[in-house]
């Protein structure tokens, strides 16, 4: 009863937001109603999968399949801990994204906000079958249906900008998952007769060494949502999007499912002890690691406030990827941590970045003196997410980094450990500059900065709740901690 129950929430997780995407779509000339149908569309889709999170803790998994394709092989939903994990975040998150856009996009006089909304529903309802996939062809499909939704939300302003941005976008996630991604569904299946989500994977034994070595290459560079370079460039050039799309591409979906592909790959298509044999996971664990360190240099030297958050968010995603490769315990537990430690920092920084612009019109840190005097909530929560990310307690950032170095000990990588020392210190250095300047620099140009000059309200509001999050995350880890153990016993 409770596995049928399961199979029902799911399909429920998808069709909420398609159906609110839907009624949305109707509802232009009524913007008000419009937005309310957005958080009430949110909000229930956060309840259901609360409701499938509880279901799951009582009774243990559950599964539906829609339609039989081949024999073993269709469109498939289960619910295990790493897609609830993902689930969690995404729904939940759209909630305050959608706070935060109602004050972002009418302040900021944006056209076509109806279009927005409705392909944002649609990219969540494409994250839930994500999360919940229970084989690699159905990820494979929710997957590009994600790409394709968020295209309009990239090339939202309509300039020659957004397009040039949107076809770089389009152009290298198409690129990565048709010729890499799909070579390796299909060569997958073609080796191990499966490409269901099996605990302990489902190569070992049926895959030769070289034949599992280019799998895994094939995955790590066929998931362009991680952004492992060379195949990054998509992501700062998609900073042409508004705020609250950045927001989503950052923290709610599109990278998160992009770096919660690569560890379910390694987790139930390798199997983790599987994985650890296999020859290529060490260079890639080396060029995981390099763009850590790499992308952490470049955002250093912008000057722009999104292309330097776009570039640590490359350097973040880095982190999980390199938790997968290490194929230890503790490093997938914390690179499963890190998705959501990650998102609470990263989604709060754009929303700063977002509200900045729209209360000052200012892009550029180089023009951010003295602001803080203006938005102190603003660049507070800044201050906290910069914290959380560089992972100085109290803050959950601390955590995810904590146990992806314990894993990097448990392989005697101690070189991986390095990387994410110096990579901190490299957080420390393109982060905190900001919220110092901000409060205690002299304004550009001899300009008066006084008085309050917030953001709209609602925007606030959803930027001081992602910021209490990364401290809420610290203080009560556990739930997080459980579920991401369970991915191993599960």
């Amino acid at each position: 009863m409770g596995g049928d129950l399961i199979g029902v929430s799911m399909l429920w997780a998808m069709l909420i937001p398609a159906g609110g995407a839907l009624v949305i779509s109707q509802l232009g000339r009524w913007p008000n109603l419009r937005e309310t149908v957005t958080l009430v569309t949110a909000g229930a889709l956060f309840v259901d999968v609360m409701w499938i999170a509880d279901l799951f803790s009582r009774n243990g998994g559950g599964g539906l399949t829609l339609w039989e394709i081949f024999p073993g092989l269709g469109l498939t939903f289960t619910v295990e801990p790493l897609g609830l994990i993902f689930a969690l975040i995404a729904s939940g998150l759209w909630i305050v994204t959608s706070i935060y856009a109602i004050g972002y996009m009418r302040a900021h006089r944006e056209v076509n906000q109806t279009r927005f909304y409705v392909c944002f529903a649609i990219a969540l309802s494409s994250a839930m079958g994500v999360a919940f996939a229970g084989n690699m062809l159905t990820l494979f499909i929710f997957y590009e249906v994600l790409t394709l939704s968020t295209y309009p939300l990239v090339t939202h302003a309509g300039d020659d900008k957004a397009k040039a941005g949107g076809r770089t976008y389009l152009g290298i996630l198409l690129f990565t998952s048709i010729v890499f991604l799909l070579t390796a569904v299909v060569w997958t299946w073609a080796v191990a007769g499966t490409l269901d989500f099996t605990a302990g994977g489902v190569l070992d034994g049926k895959a030769s060494p070289g034949v599992a070595a280019a799998l895994l290459v094939l995955y790590v560079f066929g998931v362009g949502k991680a952004a492992v370079m060379p195949f990054h460039r998509w992501l700062p050039a998609a900073m042409v999007a508004p705020a609250p799309v950045s927001a989503l591409l950052h923290a709610v979906a599109v990278v998160k499912a992009g770096v919660f592909t690569v560890l379910k790959v390694a987790v139930y298509i390798f199997g983790i002890d599987f994985l650890a044999g296999v020859a290529s996971g060490r260079w890639l664990m080396y060029i995981a690691a390099a763009t850590v360190l790499i992308a952490s240099l470049v955002a250093m030297r912008q000057d722009n406030l999104k292309r330097r958050l776009a570039y640590s968010t490359i350097s973040q995603l880095s982190y999980i990827v390199l938790a997968a490769m290490l194929a230890t315990p503790l490093a997938v537990v914390g690179g499963a941590m890190h998705i959501a430690m990650h998102a609470f920092g990263k989604i709060t920084l754009f929303f700063c970045a977002g509200a900045i612009d729209v209360a000052l019109h200012k892009k550029n840190i180089s023009d951010m003196g003295g602001i803080g005097r203006a938005m102190p909530f603003t660049m507070g929560a800044f201050l906290i997410a910069s914290l959380s990310i560089i992972g100085l307690p109290p803050l959950g950032g601390l955590w995810s980094k904590w146990y992806i170095a314990l894993g990097a000990l448990q392989a005697d990588e101690v070189a991986m450990v390095a990387v994410l020392m110096i990579s901190s210190l490299l957080n420390v250095a393109y982060l905190l500059p900001i919220p110092v300047r901000a409060f205690f620099g002299k304004p550009a140009n001899g300009e008066a900065i006084t008085g309050l000059k917030e953001a709209p309200l609602p925007s606030v509001l959803a930027i001081c709740f992602s910021a209490l999050g990364c401290a809420f995350l610290f203080f009560f880890p556990e739930p997080l901690y459980r579920l991401a153990q369970a991915i191993l016993a599960n």
